[in-house]
């Protein structure tokens, strides 16, 4: 299960097991920004929702899966490398952008130089009023050996202020390719929480 490297790594113990004891009983130990996940506001804002504080209807609803073809290491996506994909990105739609990334996943020496978002399609993503993207690496924002001294995850603070919803670690994006779908951010309701693990269903739209 992937994780950003400054969080703890998952387990899951039983703390109870079968036949000694009964039922079978496993614990979750793992920050909530490990595997595929939702961040809320309250990630960046102090003053932000948490999990428990975001509508539903922000969580589902159609979109479109984006491929980035040939991505880089540190790869910086603008804005002309969006609109070039298709279909287009319809108002209030979810963006879910395959960047290839996700196969690097699991503490290759690679994936630790993996793509970003600019912040100027950070804003585009907002003029056009996307409500959620989701990216299939574990931030949106730039490589950590890339940041310049006082960088401040704008990307983060520029969609979250807006509204825009951020998922991380999404996979199995590249059947959907190129096409329209629904999607739903299955993610537990985490009082107060600043991300919640959730399972990400879509299907294309016909």
């Amino acid at each position: 299960m992937p994780k950003v490297r400054h969080v703890s790594p998952p387990s899951f113990p039983m703390t109870y097991r079968l036949p000694d004891d009964y039922p079978n009983v496993t614990e979750i130990h793992m920050s909530v920004h490990t595997g595929t996940h939702l961040d809320s506001p309250f990630h960046f804002i102090n003053d932000g929702p948490g999990m428990d504080a975001l509508p539903l209807e922000r969580m589902y609803g159609p979109g479109v899966v984006w491929h980035l073809p040939d991505v880089e290491a540190y790869k910086v996506v603008e804005p002309e490398d969006l609109m070039a994909c298709t279909p287009e990105l319809q108002p209030g739609d979810i963006l879910l952008l395959d960047t290839g990334w996700w196969d690097k996943c699991g503490g290759t020496p690679e994936y630790e130089k993996f793509p970003c978002l600019s912040q100027a399609s950070a804003e585009w993503l907002v003029e056009m009023r996307c409500k959620l993207v989701g990216i299939d690496n574990g931030t949106p924002e730039m490589a950590k050996d890339m940041r310049p001294e006082g960088w401040k995850w704008p990307v983060h603070h520029t969609l979250f202020s807006r509204g825009v919803l951020v998922g991380e670690f999404v996979r199995n994006m590249k059947a959907l390719a190129g096409q329209r779908v629904e999607v739903l951010f299955l993610a537990l309701n985490l009082a107060g929480a600043d991300g919640a693990p959730a399972r990400v269903i879509s299907r294309p739209i016909n």
